[in-house]
């Protein structure tokens, strides 16, 4: 399938997925819901390389949930970024402590694992925390990223250290056809509007409730908020019709 065919596809077969296309290479923010049968949640999302504090305080204040960053398979490997759950079970080789609690196969309801990676500060930043800091952090995520993908291969650890306020996510490897979390729904939008692949994903929480915040109530705010939202399936039939072309 070309390139137009595939461009036509998606915008003529799903406006609302292609303004959410354009609104990403704008550096705009989006809301993701996964689906009813695993999270039941919706994020906003925005390109790493976009962010400024002011979008890190709005994730902060509005969603609530945690600020994370989604990387591509393809990056994470060439960084050798490792599973979380990966670097617990081996240092649960000589802590019984640890190994009583690290992440089994079934603990997840939803899911067979997480994607958390490690948590990180960039070099340049002191504290961490702060809007400003966690800006520079992931925003220098997203060049790193870049890097990578233009053959410019650099070491991760020149540019940040572990523990951090910055909370890495690894995407699945085989992406959309291995897992439909958060994770991989962002970086196949990134890959789909040709942007780079590292993604900031922050949950709506309810302030009210205190639970996840509603799928009605996360599409009254993004109307209110001039906001695109988006269904996970929506995302997975187009990256579907995207990846049937190559």
């Amino acid at each position: 399938m070309s390139e137009n065919k595939v461009y036509k596809c998606l915008k003529y077969g799903n406006i609302n997925l292609n303004r959410a296309l354009n609104a990403l290479r704008a550096g705009e923010m989006i809301q993701i819901y996964d689906s009813d049968s695993r999270e039941g949640e919706t994020d906003l999302v925005i390109p790493a390389k976009a962010v400024n504090y002011k979008d890190v305080k709005w994730m902060r204040k509005d969603a609530g949930g945690l600020i994370c960053v989604a990387i591509d398979p393809l990056v994470a490997k060439q960084l050798k970024l490792p599973f979380m759950v990966d670097l617990v079970s081996e240092a649960s080789k000589t802590s019984d402590f640890v190994g009583k609690i690290v992440e089994k196969k079934g603990d997840l309801d939803y899911d067979s694992r997480s994607s958390f990676s490690l948590w990180v500060n960039h070099r340049d930043t002191r504290t961490g925390i702060p809007d400003d800091e966690r800006a520079l952090t992931i925003r220098k995520i997203g060049e790193i990223t870049e890097k990578n993908i233009s053959g410019d291969l650099t070491h991760f650890g020149d540019y940040f250290r572990t523990p951090g306020h910055v909370a890495l996510l690894k995407a699945a490897e085989g992406l959309l056809d291995e897992r439909n979390g958060q994770t991989e729904l962002s970086i196949a939008l990134a890959r789909m509007a040709g942007i780079t692949p590292a993604m900031v994903v922050c949950e709506m929480l309810d302030d009210n409730n205190g639970k996840a915040l509603s799928k009605e109530k996360a599409k009254e705010y993004g109307k209110d908020n001039g906001l695109i939202f988006l269904e996970g399936q929506e995302i997975i039939e187009a990256y579907m019709i995207w990846t049937s072309s190559e």
